[in-house]
């Protein structure tokens, strides 16, 4: 629900727009880490949040790394490795949830770790801290490590169906 706030903020002419539409994605974190923290603490966990939970940050994360990469601040190749990533996982998903007997693969920690690394280096980005390009490329490579992990257990669970 936040991913049109932060594009109003982010593409406003108020002043510190950019600031304040980081200040949203940060927010949107935040919650995010305690809808995940409330379902796992009163056992609320849902195949629909397993889905569409992820769903939401990668949109999140994709509409932040878009609106950046438009502007100049980061360079096309991050938004195109992150993108094609996410598109071969939610076909992947896709594939499992309807042909695969609804099967769901939960985000592995890999994966978490690297959206945290995105959260820290695009902070780091938009307020001009030291080494944020150094953040955004190991981001970039544990998102690519989170891919290869997720297509490992793809394969295997593949292999034990066919067993």
């Amino acid at each position: 629900m936040l991913i049109p706030v932060f594009f109003l903020c982010y593409y406003s002419d108020m002043p510190n727009n950019i600031t304040i539409a980081t200040f949203v994605f940060i927010l949107a974190g935040i919650t995010d880490i305690l809808d995940g923290y409330i379902a796992r603490k009163y056992n609320m966990v849902t195949r629909w949040g397993i889905v569409f939970d992820p769903l939401a940050d990668k949109l999140m994360l994709l509409s932040v790394l878009f609106a950046l990469t438009h502007s100049g601040y980061l360079p096309l190749w991050v938004i195109l490795v992150v993108a094609g990533k996410e598109a071969f996982m939610g076909l992947g998903a896709l594939f499992l949830f309807f042909i695969r007997d609804r099967t769901v693969i939960a985000a592995n920690k890999t994966g978490k770790i690297a959206t945290v690394l995105f959260y820290l280096s695009i902070v780091a980005l938009v307020f001009e801290l030291p080494y944020n390009s150094f953040l955004i490329t190991v981001a970039v490579c544990v998102t690519v490590i989170a891919f290869i992990r997720y297509a490992w257990n793809f394969k295997n669970l593949e292999k034990a169906k066919k067993s």
